[in-house]
C-alpha cells in the first residue's frame, strides 16, 4: 500500500508530467519537419538542424545547473557569514553588492568577460552565476535570521558546538527560504542562459539567435518553447522540494 500511494502522490506532481512532455518533445523533434513546414510553409528550413535539440537542452541544463550551484555555494556561504557575529557588520555590504551584481546586465558581464575568458560556456557561467548570487543570499539570510532564538538558546543549552548546530539546526529549519531562493535563481538562470549563445557557448539560445539573425521565426519559436517549458518543468519541481521539506 505504501508503495501504491507514493505511486499516487508521484503522478499528481506536474513536475512529472511536465517532465515526460518534455523528454516526448525532445525524442519527436527530429521527426518534426512536416509540422513546421505547415506552421511556416515560405520557410524552406523549418526546423534547426545545427545540433540535435536533446543536445542543446542537455548543454542548456548543464550551464543552468554549473552556474547555480556556484552561485549557491557563495550566496549561502555569504549568508552564513553575515548571520554569525563576526559578520553581522558586512551585512548591508554584502547585500548591496550581491544588488548590484544582479541590476547588472548579463550581456555586459559578458561583454567583459569575454576578454578574459574567451569564447564558449565560461563567460556564460560567469554571468548566471553572478546573477543568481542575490536570490539565493536573501533566502538563506531570511532562513537563518528567522531562526527561533528559542531553539538557538536550547541547543546551547544541551552542548551543540557552534558548527553543529548549523548543520544539524539551523540550515535545516532554513532549507524552505534556501530553496525557494534557489528556485528564483534557476528559473532567471533558465532564460537567461540563452544569451550564453552569444558567445559561444551551446544552449537553447542558439536557434532562437540564429532564428532572429536569420529572419527564422521557427527556429525561434523551437528553442524559446523549449526554454519555456524547461522553466515552468524546473518551477513545478522545485514547488513540490519546497512542499516536501517544509516544517508540518
Amino acid at each position: 500500500m505504501n508503495a501504491e500511494r507514493l505511486t499516487r502522490c508521484a503522478l499528481r506532481q506536474p513536475a512529472l508530467w511536465l517532465a515526460a512532455l518534455l523528454a516526448f518533445l525532445l525524442a519527436a523533434a527530429p521527426f518534426s519537419t512536416p509540422l513546421f513546414a505547415l506552421l511556416f510553409p515560405e520557410d524552406p528550413r523549418p526546423l534547426y538542424t545545427r545540433a540535435s535539440f536533446f543536445a542543446l537542452t542537455l548543454a542548456h541544463c548543464e550551464l543552468v545547473a554549473v552556474s547555480s550551484l556556484i552561485a549557491a555555494i557563495i550566496g549561502v556561504g555569504l549568508a552564513i557569514f553575515v548571520t554569525r557575529d563576526s559578520g553581522r557588520d558586512f551585512r548591508p555590504l554584502v547585500s548591496a553588492v550581491a544588488a548590484v551584481g544582479q541590476t547588472f546586465p548579463p550581456v555586459a558581464v559578458l561583454a567583459l568577460s569575454v576578454p578574459l575568458l574567451g569564447y564558449g560556456a565560461a563567460p556564460a557561467l560567469a554571468a548566471l552565476s553572478l546573477y543568481a548570487i542575490l536570490p539565493i543570499l536573501e533566502g538563506a539570510f531570511t532562513g537563518l535570521a528567522n531562526v527561533p532564538s528559542g531553539v538557538r538558546d536550547a541547543a546551547q543549552g544541551v552542548g551543540f558546538a557552534p558548527g553543529i548546530m548549523l548543520l544539524e539546526i539551523e540550515l535545516p529549519l532554513a532549507l524552505p527560504f534556501i530553496l525557494a531562493g534557489l528556485r528564483s535563481a534557476v528559473i532567471i538562470n533558465i532564460g537567461t542562459a540563452a544569451i550564453g549563445s552569444s558567445v559561444g557557448a551551446l544552449s537553447l539560445g542558439s536557434p532562437i539567435l540564429e532564428g532572429l539573425s536569420a529572419s527564422n521565426p521557427a527556429y525561434v519559436l523551437q528553442g524559446g518553447f523549449l526554454v519555456a517549458l524547461l522553466a515552468v518543468t524546473a518551477d513545478r519541481g522545485f514547488a513540490a522540494l519546497e512542499a516536501a521539506v517544509r516544517p508540518r
